[in-house]
């Protein structure tokens, strides 16, 4: 009898949120007042540490860059790569105000950080308006939301044409 894989993950062990670790959450913070009080995004920050240095500390950006996407975390990424000249961080560790929305999550797990360190739950975000947690509501299974875009898959010759551009890539490779 194997384990009921419909038991939810036990919660992140906050033993092992050091010191070290709360001064960098700290400054994620800081970078989340930020963001309200110039006006520039929601309340939200980010940081990343490369061997024991702050080398990104930013927050939303998404009313200064009217850009949806410049939530702190992504921007965080960009950011990063940018720096360090390379996409993969698995050398670094990301620190963020808030629990990251799934695009943000997304961004995050394809940089390959080591660690991601937040303070807030989601729910603090929902509460005061900024839900971004969106697999629900793409599925359709959100208690209180509705799907807010059409989601369609192509079929036929196009469709067909788009699912091969995978077996091109991975011929080339």
């Amino acid at each position: 009898m194997g384990g009921d894989s419909t038991v939810p993950p036990p919660p992140p062990d906050l033993e092992h949120v050091s010191p070290v670790d709360m001064s960098y959450l700290q400054i994620a913070v800081e970078e989340a007042y930020k963001a309200v009080k110039s006006g520039e995004g929601g309340p939200f920050g980010a940081v990343v540490v490369h061997n024991g240095e702050v080398i990104v500390r930013t927050h939303n950006h998404v009313l200064s860059q009217l850009d949806p996407t410049a939530h702190a975390e992504v921007t965080a990424v960009r950011k990063a790569c940018k720096v360090l000249g390379k996409y993969d961080l698995s050398d670094c560790d990301i620190y963020a105000s808030c629990e990251p929305c799934p695009m943000c999550f997304g961004a995050i797990h394809l940089a390959k950080f080591r660690r991601l360190v937040y303070g807030a739950q989601a729910e603090s975000a929902v509460a005061i308006g900024f839900d971004d947690f969106i697999a629900d509501a793409i599925r359709g299974t959100a208690k209180h939301q509705k799907p807010t875009i059409s989601i369609l898959k192509a079929m036929g010759p196009v469709g067909h044409a788009a699912d091969q551009v995978s077996a091109v890539e991975a011929r080339a490779a």
